[in-house]
């Protein structure tokens, strides 16, 4: 059995392991870093272009992040975080293509306005709400409003096509927004490492076992009968984090259960089509819908090619990976965590239900939701794929949506667990676990100047400052072609 020695140990090839990476080689590059990835390659589970959105989720167009409460007010404090997180990967981005890390941008991103797009009398006046809200703080000025069917036409001409003729629309519009494809960009952050003598890539390797030693460190048994030591381990495995932080055996680790939640895509097959539509127009979801199924008809550029998507379409596995084993689930179950589990579907037997209608919807169904976004769509020209698959949070036995990540006492190990807005900020996620990880390093001058480098805005609110918004938002829009 061989051993290898290393600092840093990132479990999983997705793209919060590429950013963690990335930034603890460039503010210390002397460490040692070591990425293990169970399959063939990096970026082929929730990063690949094909298993997510690819939405810059900025808050532009997401309607689930802006609320409308009991009083009829709209609530905008999640969709400001969310865009400020957004904001800090930009930064980061355009600042590895400045430093020669990363290539021409439109290798990972294009600029694809963000659209949110209702119709009927009460969803308008939301939407109205909601825009005026929005549009007050700095983050979101410039975000276009409009009822104007001829305006609509040009922002969106195959939603506006055939549309039933006096049904009361509306829509806003931010030009800036941004198609992302995370699986190319994870690739080619991986592929910067890789021209680094001190970093290591061990592919077709899982973790099987993961221990702490009493000097601290942490040992994990690699499939190939192989041992890592190393003093940090990041688990960013997406739906398999959970399983790799329940081996870990922290403390902190028995708090958590998994609720997995998959999605397919209707994808054109239409050249023609696909080229008539330029923006990701989203939706209200349906009642009863967990916050990934809103409805979106997309335009993506995936492996530099040009497609069009509509969904998601919910379903239901108990798979934690899109190549995972049907066992997931189950295995997932432990004593501290079984009866959290056993509340949370209970409480949750409503979505069940919904998820498994979905997943036995036709085709004929899945074409009828569409028509509502794209009222001309031919059957013929829409095929059925699966996208990626998510596992959800059970929290002290509540099922909760988004992001968190999981940090040992001693700040030796930390994990990421949760879905959307997950890849979108996963600077922002990186940077609080280096300052909740490596607190010490965070406060001395050199890192400190080497992450003002990265992103300028470090320190600093980009909710609260204007100012700031205002010196970082142009050079990162022009830096990645998205202004």
């Amino acid at each position: 059995m061989s051993e290898h020695q290393t600092d840093v140990l990132l479990v999983g090839g997705g793209i919060m392991s590429a950013t963690l990476g990335t930034l603890l080689s460039r503010l210390d590059p002397a460490l040692g870093i070591t990425l293990v990835e169970r399959l063939e390659s990096v970026a082929l589970e929730s990063s690949d272009g094909w298993n997510n959105a690819g939405t810059g989720h900025a808050g532009y167009c997401e309607l689930n992040y802006t609320p409308e409460q009991p009083d009829g007010s709209v609530a905008i404090t999640r969709a400001l975080g969310i865009n400020a997180a957004f904001e800090v990967s930009l930064q980061l981005w355009a600042s590895l293509v400045e430093q020669g890390a990363l290539p021409v941008p439109s290798r990972f991103i294009n600029a694809t306005p963000h659209v949110s797009f209702v119709w009927g009398e009460a969803d308008v006046a939301f939407l109205r709400k909601r825009h005026a809200k929005l549009v007050a703080h700095h983050l979101f000025a410039g975000m276009e409003y409009s009822e104007d069917a001829s305006a609509l036409q040009a922002w969106m001409p195959l939603v506006m096509q055939d549309r039933a003729a006096g049904q009361h629309v509306a829509a806003t519009r931010a030009t800036w927004g941004a198609d992302v494809d995370f699986g190319a960009l994870t690739r080619l952050m991986v592929e910067d490492l890789q021209r680094r003598t001190n970093f290591s890539l061990k592919l077709k390797q899982s973790v099987e076992q993961l221990k702490q030693l009493p000097d601290g460190r942490w040992r994990a048994l690699l499939s190939g009968c192989e041992t890592v030591t190393a003093r940090f381990v990041f688990l960013g495995a997406g739906g398999g984090t959970l399983p790799l932080l329940q081996k870990s055996g922290i403390p902190e680790s028995r708090a958590y259960g998994g609720f997995p939640v998959s999605g397919q895509w209707l994808v054109c097959n239409n050249p023609e089509v696909i080229k008539q539509h330029h923006a990701k127009v989203y939706g209200k979801a349906p009642l009863g819908a967990p916050p990934m199924s809103v409805p979106h008809l997309d335009t993506r550029v995936i492996g530099g090619q040009p497609a069009m998507l509509f969904g998601p379409y919910a379903s239901f596995t108990t798979k934690f990976l899109k190549r995972g084993s049907f066992l997931d689930l189950i295995a997932s179950v432990k004593p501290c965590n079984f009866k959290d589990m056993l509340a949370a579907g209970y409480d949750n037997m409503n979505l069940t239900r919904y998820l498994v209608g979905e997943a036995m919807q036709s085709h004929h169904e899945r074409m009828a939701a569409l028509r509502r976004y794209f009222p001309a769509a031919k059957d013929e020209e829409w095929t059925l794929a699966n996208a990626g698959q998510r596992v959800q949070i059970i929290k002290n036995g509540k099922l909760e949506f988004g992001t968190e990540i999981v940090i040992s006492r001693d700040g030796t190990l930390s994990a990421l667990l949760g879905a959307s807005p997950g890849a979108s900020t996963s600077a922002q996620a990186m940077i609080d676990i280096l300052e909740r990880c490596f607190a010490a390093n965070m406060q001395s001058a050199e890192w400190q100047s080497r992450m003002k480098m990265l992103v300028p805005s470090w320190g600093e609110s980009l909710v609260e400052n204007a100012e700031m918004l205002r010196k970082v938002r142009p050079r990162v829009l022009n830096v990645l072609g998205l202004g």
